[in-house]
């Protein structure tokens, strides 16, 4: 490439990091406007101003200032007391230029590890310890300026072994050009300079991404909650729903001829509204807890007023109240999916426990179809919600027909569950 070549792409690369430098303080503005806005809002609000905000990101901006500790050597040059003063004002600019694009460059993970912004800071070095050993004096002030450079773009186990030997070349350096009582002065600023620059940036970072972690894990609470929620109304409404119409059903069947029976359906039917609604509240507050005795009446209730023979058996060690919860989930689920969707005429209900795990079997004789709209796997969303509770708790959920014809529903759980029932409950489900 010929030298005119080398100089339009060196121009070229000037101009990407002006744009660059340009779209950097565009963000700054930007995000310095949201904070004051922000902090505006607050004190309309009678708050106090942005609280948890830490304020706008820190940028290149923050290190600028520094750059007054080259006013010595700025200062020779416009007195004329600097030899080859033109050497001088291009080593100058050089040096400021590098560490605009370096510190700019260092509040960015990707271009601070990047390999340009690593050559940036080398050629930093090398062009200090020409100024240095050509001028000394007011000239060695730019060794903390490498310092403060260094400290921005160099992160991680490294960096105090690079803050001491650059330290310790610049007091050599500056002892060979200069006193060397200056030299102590240069070694101690460079290395403080690097470290301390280095600890508020890291810091700062670290601030910042704990913050958004925090964030995020609260966001990801409401979306659970949400979630949780959703789930828990589709498996309390979706059972007492179908309840109420089958027992209104019933109802209107029996008022012709019986209507003392078609009054204790109707109670029947007050009485399930009534703990509908208790239900509805517990699970708005998270405290639901479900109880297998209590599902099993329910279940058995609901299966007579459609015309189902209920079938109940129960054997093994007394249960835990979150495997209880668990499995009253179970056969909330099942019980109705069977009165809605099975035409069955006959349904067991099976509670077997061992030494280490309780089962529970729900099979029908119907159809064999658990649900109107079945999904892949494992049947429709109120199968796949329990499946996740189960499988939350160490457990399992199965389901499909069954040998003989009918529908099979099975769960298995350890006699302890590995999370409480509150948590389990809680366990997102989009249906």
């Amino acid at each position: 490439m010929s030298g005119w070549g080398k100089v339009r792409c060196r121009a070229r690369a000037w101009r990407a990091a002006r744009l660059e430098w340009k779209a950097e303080l565009e963000r700054w503005k930007a995000e310095n406007e949201r904070f004051k806005a922000a902090s505006r809002a607050a004190r309309k609000r009678g708050e106090t101003p942005a609280a948890g905000d830490p304020g706008p990101p820190p940028t290149g901006f923050a290190l600028l200032p520094w750059l007054l500790l080259g006013m010595g050597a700025f200062s020779n040059l416009l007195q004329g007391r600097t030899p080859n003063p033109l050497v001088g004002g291009l080593g100058l600019f050089a040096f400021n230029s590098l560490y605009v694009y370096v510190t700019f460059r260092s509040f960015d993970r990707a271009a601070r590890e990047s390999p340009r912004t690593r050559t940036a800071l080398l050629l930093m070095g090398l062009l200090t310890t020409g100024l240095a050993l050509g001028y000394g004096g007011s000239w060695l002030m730019f060794f903390p300026l490498l310092g403060l450079a260094t400290g921005a773009a160099l992160r991680g186990p490294w960096l105090g072994r690079t803050g001491i030997l650059l330290a310790a070349y610049s007091a050599a350096l500056s002892g060979v050009r200069g006193d060397w009582s200056d030299a102590t002065n240069i070694g101690y600023a460079t290395f403080l300079s690097t470290m301390v620059t280095a600890a508020i940036l890291g810091l700062s970072e670290a601030v910042r991404e704990l913050r958004a972690a925090r964030e995020e894990l609260a966001r990801r609470a409401v979306e659970k909650e949400r979630l949780r929620f959703s789930r828990d109304l589709h498996d309390l409404l979706g059972h007492t729903l179908s309840v109420i119409v089958v027992k209104s059903e019933a109802a209107r069947r029996l008022a012709p001829r019986d209507m003392a029976a078609a009054l204790s359906q109707i109670t029947d039917i007050e009485s399930v509204g009534r703990q509908a609604l208790t239900e509805i509240r517990e699970a708005v507050t998270g405290y639901r807890e479900g109880s297998l005795t209590t599902e099993i009446d329910r279940a058995r209730s609901a299966l007579s007023a459609a015309d189902i023979e209920p079938v109940f058996r129960r054997s093994g060690t007394p249960l835990a109240p979150q495997t209880e919860a668990l499995l009253g989930w179970v056969v909330r689920e099942a019980v109705t999916n069977v009165v809605r969707h099975s035409d069955a005429n006959r349904c067991e209900i099976a509670v077997t426990g061992t030494a280490e795990r309780v089962r529970l079997t729900v099979t029908d004789d119907g159809t064999g179809s658990p649900v109107s709209r079945p999904a892949p796997g494992i049947g429709g969303t109120g199968l796949e919600g329990l499946t996740e509770r189960l499988a939350a708790a160490g457990g399992s959920l199965t389901a499909g027909p069954a040998p003989r014809g009918g529908f099979t529903v099975s769960a298995e759980l350890p006699l302890t569950a590995e999370e409480p029932a509150p948590a389990l409950a809680r366990t997102p489900d989009p249906g």
